[in-house]
């Protein structure tokens, strides 16, 4: 990136096998976008014994993806040989790497790590190259993706079953972690590995989308799809958006209890240094406010906390940025050395747009320097990479004020509100990992909720479904069996037996009747279509129809 946890998650969307299952994609479908929630999503639940561990911490009401991998979603890793894409950032609440957590694991094997730029423990300085190597205490192979190559090989992928990405992002298209997720899951979808994403929160909030859209010609590892610079995304939303194109068999596991108004500090879970100039959230805020000025003379310092260039009159700098009243930011004079420039003074996160504050920053330098701008030829300059395009340096050079760049850069930057709409998961309201079942158009109400069991089927309480279709149940608790009738069907079902029998001919199932808190559930497909309905799944919507 340029310079650049409790118990987690939430509910998450996998895969579906023709019966339910999380927030997956399949390539070629079109539900959702992205394993998880994507083009043809699934979604995915752990058995009674599993979901009993899903407890949110006090401290903090959000539950972070790799936690809700461990508990409703640990099926998606049993048996599975697994390749982490991780950092210092991938841990859970309680501070506890997920390489860790993993590698402690006897039900799965954590058989490869993959690290991004500045490797995987967060150190290497921006830009420089990180070399692979073995891990000293693990054994396993830790293979950069930011050195030889940025994209994992078929090599390193060849003995894997699944790939798993834990990063914290910050929220700006620039910051390279996304670009590494992008990468991956086009690799991904080359070899035919299913890749799972673990949500994280956007320290920014979902509200914040801002600054020129990325234009094709300047897609680079700096900006790697065509989003604003502030897209207003998690890395799950990310992954969904990407899919659209990718169509990698992409599983999102959600957060639970986030929403969208949510920055980081409202998550009430610990920060964890991203990248060496990013050590707080301070910082993380800072980075599109006081970064954006790549080879003008006009640059950031204290880690994404000020902006100044040789040749500017701070008090001046500060006084037509104050003038602009943006909210939750007042920006200080403050002059280092011959620079004269102005410090960030962040009063209300939830309210701060930075991007926005950092192109109006760049332009208001540009009127009192008249830097010279960076311009693109066949090669293109790092600064039209970091602006998406290159009209933001014709606009400086046309001398446009910062509100008229930002009205010319709105068309686009309204179009594509409105394009990610389809690909985000959290709203206002705390996100939970509720399934909504409907018969012949009416919901139909659980004392116990639905799951998605370890083979991956939909789990319903049995006689609710029954009578909602019209049918009789019977129960008998010495054979523990269930009979089910309506006119012209007669099912069977056996608790903990595969077998059911319809109409007297017997059917094999791959999952077993189970009784959970004094109710008998059944997965859902076999009792509709036993009795002569059509079950289908929305995972965007995590909604069942039986008709």
């Amino acid at each position: 990136m340029r310079k650049s946890l409790a118990i987690i998650v939430a509910a998450m969307l996998l895969v579906i096998s023709f019966s339910l299952t999380a927030i997956t994609e399949k390539p070629n479908t079109a539900a959702a976008t992205e394993t998880g929630l994507s083009n043809s999503g699934n979604q995915i639940e752990t058995s009674p014994e599993q979901a009993a561990t899903n407890v949110v911490p006090e401290k903090s009401g959000v539950v972070l993806g790799d936690e809700m991998l461990m508990n409703k979603y640990h099926h998606l890793i049993v048996g599975k040989k697994v390749g982490l894409i991780t950092n210092q950032t991938g841990v859970n609440s309680r501070g506890q790497s997920m390489i860790d957590v993993l590698a402690g694991d006897s039900s799965t094997r954590l058989a490869a790590l993959f690290g991004p730029e500045h490797g995987i423990d967060g150190k290497a300085p921006a830009g420089s190259y990180v070399e692979s190597y073995k891990h000293p205490t693990l054994g396993i192979p830790v293979y950069s993706l930011y050195g030889p190559t940025r994209m994992p090989t078929e090599a390193m992928l060849k003995d894997l079953d699944l790939l798993i990405f834990d990063i914290q992002d910050i929220g700006a298209r620039s910051y390279t972690y996304i670009s590494t997720l992008n990468y991956s899951m086009v690799a991904a979808q080359k070899y035919n590995k299913p890749i799972v994403v673990l949500d994280r929160p956007n320290p920014l909030g979902g509200r914040v989308v801002e600054g020129p859209v990325l234009e094709d010609r300047f897609k680079s590892f700096v900006g790697i799809d065509n989003l604003p610079m502030a897209h207003g995304m998690t890395v799950g939303e990310l992954a969904r958006f990407f899919n659209r194109s990718i169509k990698a068999f992409l599983t999102v596991v959600p957060m639970e209890g986030y929403t969208r108004d949510m920055v980081f500090q409202d998550t009430r879970l610990p920060w964890a240094q991203t990248s060496p100039n990013i050590p707080d959230l301070n910082s993380a805020f800072g980075y599109m406010a006081t970064g954006l000025g790549e080879g003008t003379g006009i640059f950031q310092a204290d880690k994404f906390k000020w902006i100044g260039g040789k040749g500017i009159d701070a008090q001046r700098f500060a006084n037509l940025l104050n003038q602009e009243q943006f909210p939750g930011i007042t920006f200080i004079p403050e002059i280092r050395g011959e620079a004269g420039g102005v410090r960030l003074q962040i009063v209300d996160p939830h309210l701060f747009n930075p991007a926005k504050a950092g192109i109006y920053a760049l332009a208001y330098a540009h009127s009192l320097t008249n830097f010279k701008v960076p311009k693109s030829g066949q090669t293109i300059v790092m600064f039209d990479k970091i602006m998406g395009t290159d009209k933001i340096g014709q606009y400086l050079e046309q001398g446009l004020s910062p509100r008229q760049i930002e009205a010319n850069y709105a068309p686009g930057l309204n179009q594509f509100k409105k394009d990610r709409q389809q690909y985000l998961i959290y709203g206002s309201e705390p996100y939970r990992d509720r399934i909504s079942v409907f018969v012949d158009g009416v919901e139909v109400n659980f004392d116990t909720e639905p799951y998605i069991d370890s083979h991956n089927r939909l789990m319903v309480p049995l006689r609710a479904i029954a009578e909602a279709l019209r049918a009789q149940v019977d129960w008998n608790p010495q054979t523990r069996v269930v009979t089910v009738t309506k006119p012209g069907k007669k099912v069977v079902f056996t608790i903990n037996k595969t077998l059911a029998v319809v109409n007297g001919a017997s059917k094999r199932m791959d999952t077993v009747p189970v009784i959970k808190n004094g109710r008998t559930l059944v997965p859902v497909r076999y009792i509709g279509e036993y009795l002569g309905a059509t079950v289908n799944w929305n995972a965007a919507s995590r909604t069942v129809t039986i008709n």
